[in-house]
């Protein structure tokens, strides 16, 4: 299955580069790749190939980078909290990262010669606060995942207040604002690439390594510390990895909604419950999903681009109602 699902990547990840907006053709692009590949002669102009090698190609390793964080994130905070209606944006990475980056819009100086702008370096600083603003309120109101879960909504609630009077202080700026809270890939080559790929990888990694152990969580904590696991040891290492992944991929898309519940449902319904499947199979599962929806909102109505969080919006919201009648009787 997991070989079908990477197949499945490359083959997307192929049409969406070989395809855009820009009508370069298909045949021309490929042909383009294969001398870049050769040393042969492009059909391309000097424009043209950047477009599919400082535009397209960076966007859609962008997208893939987002979205495997995103739904590996998610398939690892609902079976953290035995919860599927879990959301990577569940600790407050969302709210901080979106007060963050409104600060930065409204207050911060035109900055220039950044390797990466401002706004995703603030919005990276706000989600990593907000999921420890979260994390020390619940330690100090005693732990467990119950009393986590209540911090995250009562910090999320207090920096989206935050945000919200940062907005009205500077009411010029709420359309940019609102730009970026919708969501969005529009990156300027491979510095947004380069910036997120080693803190997807990192946190990746270790959400695959404690997949197996997410399945002994399931049967409950008694038994998993009888099979010698520290259950708290281990949700602290996975919701810092998953919230690491999350803050990485809101830093530089804005907050894109519902990647993170469906593709883990998505995968449950193909390949089966255990985490030891789940996990790897939304990481590639996130970054197909992310790759199709980015291509659709940057062609559908080009040259004119649409959010890419409208675009999961349109196709998430309804197939989150499925799987919530579906599995009514689990959620109660």
């Amino acid at each position: 299955m997991l070989g079908l699902a990477v197949l499945l990547l490359l083959v997307v990840a192929s049409v969406s580069a070989l395809l855009g907006a820009a009508n370069l053709g298909w045949t021309r692009v490929v042909s383009e790749v294969w001398a870049q590949l050769t040393g042969g002669t492009s059909p391309l102009s000097a424009t043209e190939a950047a477009i599919v090698w400082e535009v397209r190609v960076p966007r859609v390793v962008l997208a893939g980078l987002v979205g495997a964080a995103l739904a590996v994130s998610g398939a690892a905070f609902q079976g953290v909290f035995r919860n599927p209606l879990a959301d990577p944006y569940l600790l407050g990475a969302a709210a901080g990262a979106g007060m963050a980056a409104t600060i930065v819009v409204v207050a911060a100086p035109q900055t220039t010669g950044w390797v990466v702008g401002p706004l995703p370096l603030a919005a990276f600083a706000g989600a990593i606060g907000g999921v420890s603003l979260t994390w020390l309120l619940g330690r100090s109101a005693g732990g467990g995942t119950a009393v986590l879960l209540l911090a995250g909504v009562a910090v999320a609630s207090f920096l989206t207040a935050v945000q919200t009077f940062a907005q009205q202080l500077n009411t010029d700026t709420i359309k940019q604002v609102y730009s970026w809270m919708l969501g969005g890939l529009n990156t300027t080559g491979w510095s947004e690439v380069l910036v997120t790929l080693p803190y997807v990888g990192t946190a990746a990694v270790v959400l695959c390594v404690c997949a197996r152990l997410l399945d002994v969580l399931a049967v409950g904590d008694d038994e998993a510390a009888s099979l010698g696991i520290n259950p708290a040891r281990v949700r602290m290492v996975v919701l810092l990895a998953a919230s690491l992944a999350t803050a990485a991929a809101v830093a530089v898309s804005g907050l894109i909604g519902f990647v993170g519940i469906v593709v883990p449902h998505v995968v449950r319904l193909l390949a089966g419950a255990s985490y030891r499947v789940v996990v790897p199979l939304s990481l590639v599962g996130g970054a197909v999903f992310l790759i199709v929806a980015d291509h659709i909102a940057r062609t559908a109505f080009a040259p004119a681009e649409l959010p890419i969080g409208i675009i999961t919006a349109f196709t998430g919201a309804p197939f989150f109602l499925l799987v919530l009648r579906m599995n009514r009787g689990q959620l109660r």
